[in-house]
């Protein structure tokens, strides 16, 4: 089952849980409210997984590659890791499939607050078009993902603040819809 909570707003380590205190957590209906979708599925056979093809095919996701994000796998590690962290929104959106390790995907709710979903292996997560996001390592340091897209690959992030962007107006308005 998904793990997800509010954020505190502390300035420590990005790779800790910041949990908010008094504890406040995120249920599966309230992340479908944003837009966020979420499966637990078993990662040891996302080879020929019957129902990782059943997601692909229903959603379209044609696209599929695998990256390990960790120092010794990952070329530019330290820029990267800044880069993942940095606030953005994407036009497509982001598909993610954890098969080992572990880390957080952090969004933005509809009045602004962080929600933070942490991602261990079986996760994915579909994170909208036009949501603002961000994603970190826990202190583990290590995740293997599956990145999943609609068609080609488009890696392009493009940093808050993007409100002019027509994929966050068609956010925000979906936003307004299940308010």
């Amino acid at each position: 089952m998904v793990q997800a909570w509010y954020m505190d707003e502390s300035a420590d380590d990005p790779r800790l849980p910041h949990r908010a205190e008094p504890s406040r957590p995120v249920g599966l209906e309230q992340l479908r409210r944003l837009g966020v979708l979420y499966w637990k599925l078993d990662a040891d056979k996302y080879e020929n997984d019957p129902e990782l093809e059943k997601i692909r095919k229903e959603r379209n996701y044609s696209w599929m590659d695998i990256i390990t994000i960790c120092k010794d796998k990952l070329p530019n590690y330290e820029e990267k890791i800044k880069m993942f962290y940095e606030e953005h929104l994407h036009l497509d959106d982001e598909i993610r499939y954890v098969l080992d390790g572990s880390g957080y995907f952090d969004v933005r709710d509809a009045e602004d607050q962080w929600i933070r979903i942490f991602m261990e292996k079986g996760d994915m997560i579909t994170l909208p078009a036009g949501i603002y996001h961000r994603f970190t390592l826990d202190d583990k340091n290590y995740v293997k993902a599956m990145r999943l897209f609609v068609g080609d690959p488009v890696w392009t992030a493009y940093t808050r603040p993007a409100d002019h962007l027509e994929a966050r107006g068609q956010y925000v308005r979906f936003l307004a819809q299940t308010a």
